[in-house]
């Protein structure tokens, strides 16, 4: 197992509710890689897209060699597969771990998943099969998931296909939760690779902003 290499996964939302809030997703996006790039160890990204269609924009790319997110590979469409991104992709990333010989494993792998929006057009994977993917990353291999929802119950989502509730958050999805969002991202993931305890503090901004904003609703 490879000492200081983390494997960051992204699975970012882009169907089509995501409508206005592209140059803050981007934005939001490229200010936690250009952070990372300067974080210690070593860092693999792989970037998932998902509508109706699942997408890979980088596959393990070293993080130093990650260019800015532009509208060119950022713009949305399509509805929300998002059982189907979340499956394909550790099964990727589980096979990755799995061949790979063993002082070019990471011995770190974190998944951040991002919707705004209900899953509404998986066709190859349903909330079992990927609690059961989850369930057993996590108890093999230590493998870490984030998930942050809006215009959903982020945490009973998040708890469906097996994250607990203090890996998972709601935001409100305007300029200024999205902010808070890919702060809180940049939080979690610094803990990650430093290997330190990640408790729910990570998500404290992001859940004060939501909290504060819903009561006036």
């Amino acid at each position: 197992m490879k000492k200081n290499l983390t494997e960051l996964v992204f699975i970012i939302d882009r169907s089509g509710s995501m409508a206005g809030l592209e140059d803050d997703t981007m934005g939001g996006y490229n200010a936690v890689i250009t952070k990372q790039k300067k974080e210690d160890g070593e860092a693999n990204v792989t970037t998932i897209l998902f509508d109706d269609q699942v997408e890979t924009l980088h596959e393990r790319i070293s993080i130093q060699d990650i260019k800015q997110m532009t509208e060119n590979e950022y713009y949305v469409r399509g509805c929300t597969a998002l059982l189907d991104a979340i499956g394909e992709t550790i099964s990727y990333m589980g096979n990755v771990q799995k061949y790979a010989k063993s002082e070019e494993r990471a011995n770190k792998v974190l998944f951040i998943i991002t919707t705004d929006g209900y899953e509404n057009s998986s066709k190859e994977y349903s909330y079992d099969k990927v609690k059961g993917l989850i369930d057993r990353q996590k108890t093999r291999y230590d493998w870490e998931f984030l998930f942050l929802g809006a215009n959903i119950d982020a945490i009973s989502t998040a708890e469906r296909f097996g994250i607990s509730k203090e890996f998972a958050t709601n935001y409100v999805p305007d300029k200024r939760g999205t902010k808070l969002n890919y702060e809180a991202m940049n939080v979690a993931i610094s803990c990650c690779r430093a290997e330190m305890p990640l408790d729910k503090s990570w998500k404290e901004e992001v859940e004060r902003d939501y909290k504060s904003r819903n009561k006036k609703h």
